[in-house]
């Protein structure tokens, strides 16, 4: 009898853990995303290669150093809106060093447009000066390393080490790549730090680069955040969003 006893408070105790194992699969999956099958994931990278072969950076430069700039810029911005600075910015601060060597309140008037200006203008000044203090003028090629400039996060970093040297060290995570990610099941997380991280799960290191570009090309011409344009998305069957339009 005590046998039987002892035989089945094992048999709980074994039911018990594998009760607690599953929990645990099962809110890992639930926090990861439930549509990161790799069948799947693989025909939504099809789809935006259908629609967006060639997709890239929008923002106008000549270089790393430019790039830097004007991605610093386009935060709390719209790309457009940072093109339409940078022309004159860059004529009259051709480089790091006229940058480190700039009036503030001058620099703030050129950038006023894109909106956070002084933030902006300290961030600018203070890589440019860092640049030349630490890194000869160069704007490094590392992540570790970029990521000491002042202004300058992951999102920046991945821009600039993509974009200009071609280095797929993450996913860009901007406002348009977070909204899609949720919006396909990709993540459901909301903190970009943590989006990144899942989307780098399920997508290959190879296409890192290139879906970003994607997915903020499409979020600007097809999935914008108020008003989708569910009827023009090639994607529709895949998208799992509960705010479809018709």
């Amino acid at each position: 009898m005590k046998k039987v006893k002892k035989k089945r408070a094992l048999t709980k105790s074994a039911k018990g853990r594998t009760a607690k194992r599953t929990a645990a699969r099962t809110a890992k999956t639930m926090r990861s995303g439930s549509g990161t099958e790799p069948m799947r994931v693989t025909a939504i990278l099809a789809k935006l290669d259908e629609t967006y072969p060639a997709a890239s950076c929008e923002l106008h430069h000549d270089n790393a150093f430019q790039l830097l700039i004007s991605t610093i810029l386009s935060a709390q911005c719209t790309d457009t809106r940072a093109n339409q600075v940078t022309p004159g910015l860059f004529q009259k601060y051709p480089t790091p060093a006229a940058f480190a060597h700039a009036n503030p309140a001058d620099v703030e008037q050129e950038i006023r447009p894109t909106g956070f200006f002084r933030n902006k203008t300290k961030s600018i000044l203070g890589a440019s000066k860092a640049l030349l203090e630490t890194f000869g003028g160069q704007v490094p090629r590392t992540m570790d390393e970029i990521l000491t400039l002042p202004g300058v996060a992951r999102k920046t970093a991945n821009v600039v080490l993509g974009t200009a040297y071609g280095i797929a060290s993450g996913v860009v995570v901007d406002t348009h790549v977070q909204r899609l990610a949720q919006r396909l099941d990709l993540t459901r997380n909301e903190d970009p730090k943590k989006i990144e991280q899942d989307l780098i799960k399920v997508i290959p290191q190879g296409r890192w680069i290139l879906f970003s570009h994607q997915i903020i090309w499409h979020g600007r011409r097809v999935c914008a955040a108020r008003k989708p344009k569910c009827v023009e998305c090639n994607m529709e069957a895949l998208c799992y969003s509960k705010n479809k339009t018709i």
